[in-house]
Order: C-alpha cells, then sequence, then structure tokens
C-alpha cells in the first residue's frame, strides 16, 4: 500500500509569486522526489506548470519570469502516493467550473477514499486521476452550489473526507489553507513584507526570508483574499493528533514542524536513548544524515565521543522515499562508505533514527565487520515501528515491518550486533514539547482517526517477517 507523503507552498500578494513558490519547494525537496506542480492567478485564469522529477528539473526561467503570471501561487511535491507515478498524477490538480479556476494541492492520506469515489461516480462524477486529492475537488464543486461562498463549499467538503490532511486550495483570487481537525499534517503561516505564506515546514520560510506566525490548528481554514486574512474553524477541533515521524525522521533539522524544533528534538531524543540505554563503547556514530542529530544528543549526555565514521555521498537521494524496493538497494550501497581506519578493533555505538525493514542497517553491519569492528551497539531513537501507516508515510504492510514480527534481541542477532535499544514510547513523548498531543499509530497500534472496513486488513495482518525471509 502506497500513501502519499508531500509538501506544499502557497503565496499571495506578491509580485514573484511564481520564483517565491520555486524556492519555497527547493527548500522542501526531501519531502518528495518524483513530481512538482505551480500554479498561478494572473486576474483572469490559473497558469500551470507541472512536471516528473525533482524542482530544478521541472522549472526554467522561461516558466518563472514568464509564463507562470499573477501574484497569488502555490506548489506542491509529491513522493509515492496513492495513485501511480505519472504525469496526470501530479500536482496542484485544476478544475475549470463556469467562472470559478480551482486548483488543489493536498499532504496526507484519507481514509474514506474508496466510499467516497464510489458515491461520486454513481452521482455522475468522472475521474482523471487516482489521486485522492481529485476527490476533494469534485467535492468542493459539488457542494458550491449549496453553499454562499467557496470557503463554506470547501468547509463542507472537509466534513465529508475523513483521514490526514493539509490543504492548499486556489480559488480565482482567494488562496484557502486548512488542516484536519487532528491536525495530523503540518502547515505553517508566515509573511514576507506584505504577503502572506504557507508552507509544511518554515525552512522554506527562511529560504525567501519570511517570518514564521504560528502553525495552523486543527480544524482551521484560513482565507487571503484582497491582502486580507481570515481564519476560522470549519469543524469543531478533535484531540491533536500530530505525526511524531515529522520529528524523529522526515522534516529537516532546521525546521520548526508542530511548534516544535526539529534539531532540537531529535537531540533530546538521543539524549534519552543515552539515559535509557548506557553501553560502554570507544565512540558513538551515526548513519548519515538521519541519524546525526540524534547521535549528537546521546554523546553530549552519555559522554562518549561523537565521530563521524560514515561518510554520505550527498549526490544519492535518500533511501527511504525512493519509489521501489530495487531503487533503495542500489541507493544503500552507493549512499555511504566508512571510514576505514576508524573502525578496525573499536567497540562502536550507532545511532539510526528509525528501523523500518532492517535491511539497509544489516547491510552497513556487515561493512563494519569486514573491516574489523570489535562491536557494534545499535540505539534507535524512536521506538519499534510495529504497524503500518495509514495517514500518509510510505510504511510497508505490517509483514515487511521488522518489529512486527520479531524480538529485538532476535532482530540484533539478525543484524549481526551485539545489542539493540529502541526508544521507549515514553521516552519518545517526554522528547518532545506537547506530552498527549501525538498519533504513535505505527508504534502502538491505536488509530485516532477510525479506519473503513475496506483498508489495512491485508496490511494489519502479520506475516512470518523479514528474517524469516533472509535466512
Amino acid at each position: 500500500m502506497k500513501k502519499e507523503y508531500c509538501g506544499l507552498f502557497g503565496i499571495y500578494g506578491n509580485k514573484e509569486a511564481a520564483r517565491m513558490t520555486y524556492f519555497g519547494l527547493y527548500a522542501l525537496q526531501h519531502r518528495g522526489q518524483e513530481s512538482a506542480g505551480i500554479v498561478t492567478w494572473d486576474g483572469e485564469k490559473i497558469r500551470e506548470q507541472k512536471g516528473m522529477g525533482l524542482v530544478a528539473d521541472v522549472f526554467n526561467e522561461r516558466h518563472l519570469g514568464k509564463e507562470l503570471r499573477g501574484e497569488i501561487a502555490m506548489g506542491h511535491i509529491r513522493y509515492s502516493t496513492t495513485g501511480a507515478s505519472l504525469i496526470r498524477n501530479a500536482q496542484p490538480f485544476l478544475v475549470r467550473h463556469g467562472d470559478l479556476r480551482l486548483a488543489v494541492a493536498h499532504n496526507g492520506n484519507l481514509v474514506n477514499t474508496f466510499e467516497l469515489r464510489a458515491e461520486l461516480e454513481e452521482n455522475g462524477s468522472i475521474f482523471q486521476t487516482t489521486m485522492d486529492t481529485e476527490v476533494f475537488a469534485h467535492l468542493i464543486i459539488k457542494y458550491l452550489h449549496q453553499s454562499e461562498t467557496i470557503e463554506e463549499a470547501v468547509a463542507k467538503a472537509c466534513k465529508r473526507v475523513r483521514g490526514a490532511f493539509s490543504i492548499l486550495v486556489m480559488a480565482n483570487d482567494k488562496l484557502i489553507a486548512l488542516k484536519d481537525p487532528n491536525g495530523v499534517r503540518p502547515l505553517a503561516l508566515g509573511r514576507v513584507g506584505d504577503s502572506y505564506v504557507f508552507a509544511s515546514e518554515t525552512c522554506a520560510f527562511d529560504l525567501i526570508e519570511a517570518e514564521y506566525l504560528r502553525p495552523l490548528n486543527p480544524g482551521e481554514m484560513v482565507t487571503i483574499h484582497k491582502n486580507k486574512m481570515t481564519s476560522t474553524h470549519y469543524c469543531e477541533p478533535e484531540p491533536k493528533r500530530q505525526c511524531i515521524f515529522e520529528l524523529i525522521y522526515f522534516a529537516r533539522p532546521d525546521s520548526t514542524v508542530f511548534g516544535d524544533v526539529v534539531y532540537e528534538s531529535r537531540k533530546a531524543m538521543g539524549a534519552m536513548l543515552a539515559k535509557e540505554a548506557p553501553v560502554d563503547a570507544d565512540f558513538v556514530m551515526p548513519f548519515p544524515d538521519s541519524g546525526n542529530y540524534a547521535a549528537v544528543g546521546y554523546s553530549q549526555a552519555s559522554g562518549v565521543p561523537l565521530e563521524l565514521a560514515m561518510i554520505r555521498n550527498h549526490y544519492v537521494g535518500r533511501t527511504f522515499i525512493q519509489p521501489s524496493q530495487d531503487m533503495r538497494d542500489f541507493s544503500v550501497r552507493v549512499k555511504l562508505n566508512p571510514v576505514k581506519s576508524m573502525v578496525q578493533g573499536k567497540r562502536i555505538i550507532i545511532v539510526e533514527d528509525s528501523v523500518v525493514r532492517g535491511t539497509t542497517i544489516r547491510a552497513r553491519v556487515k561493512k563494519l565487520r569486514e573491516l574489523g569492528a570489535r562491536e557494534i551497539h545499535l540505539r534507535v531513537s524512536c521506538p519499534a515501528i510495529k504497524h503500518p501507516c495509514f495517514y500518509g508515510i510510505d510504511f510497508s504492510s505490517k509483514g515487511e515491518l521488522i518489529a512486527a514480527n520479531h524480538e529485538p534481541e532476535e532482530i540484533a542477532r539478525f543484524m549481526g550486533i551485539e545489542s539493540l535499544h529502541y526508544l521507549t514510547i515514553p521516552g519518545l513523548v517526554d522528547s518532545v514539547t506537547a506530552n498527549d498531543a501525538w498519533c504513535l499509530a505505527c508504534f502502538d497500534g491505536h488509530y485516532p482517526i477510525p479506519l473503513s472496513d475496506r483498508m489495512g486488513k491485508d496490511c494489519l495482518e502479520a506475516s512470518p517477517g523479514i528474517i524469516k525471509e533472509f535466512c
């Protein structure tokens, strides 16, 4: 089961709206490498440019300087999604309806897509893509005839969907941003000069020198029209269930997400790891780049020296977000290379941010053993991932999650290491700001948003698991 995990950027009232959006998406590139799109409103029509690949490959000076005219713009980057890897599934998704020009961009995953699509198709809707984003557009148009304003139609549409979503909507000369009632997916509000901006992460604000104002709240809708901002709640907010994996892995360390500084959160997770699972060793090392900041925290809290004994090739993409297993295996082979003189005869603590299947770490440990490492202890700065995510992260079925089927001691033997410790759930929660505001479903299986009857049956069933597959 594939999920949608993407990046959003929007700006209102800026003469360089398209260029600003380009740089915003460039800063968010880590959130998706599959496709990119920008739409603008020039006062009469929506203009668009979308393509497969990286932001720098999809857009050029002709697009930004001439074709994408207008002072309102929004953009989207995407990786492996609920739809196939095709240009027609690139976002933002555009609709024309009478005098209305509508563009929708979405980060997250709906859990009642099938039911809504079936209902809409039965009533005559024709779908062009396999994205759940298109469901939003059809619902907005449906409720437009029953509403006095576009905001009212958007609100009615969002009350029908269930799941995790942050959305940007361009409706002619209005830019609308909103979050689901639980606030699972991130979206922040900022300002640059007289222009309002939205982004999935604040690192996009930093690049364009925008001021970060605040995160959007669960169930909040913010509308920018004629350079004025209005904020309402389109529904009663539910208890916050923010995706804690943003802080563990996905967000850039220089971002503020859900009000937490990612860098500081990861250091705190590492420090908590050192408290929970100390070990006598010669040095601590991360598998760069994702484990870097937790490793710093572990080293500072434990007093064990930090060494960068693995060197990353920065021209290889992040293995986690490649769309196929073949690409992940290839990236493992070329991404990291150890400093040989650092390894021989040493007792090493490896700090990693997460373990999904375990095969990547197993290959890296094997290389360290070949170079003469005496002891290897793995410390993971998040709890064991035992359950698939239905809200927007590309975790595999339960059968492909190594911790869902095997105890830590068994996993340690499989990896060829002396010891393994996952950060406990209480330790993780104590490492971030709000103790009761997080979605922890991938760790404890308690899904805050109910799943549909059709969703998750195969994914939730355990299988013999990774270790049996390899042994």
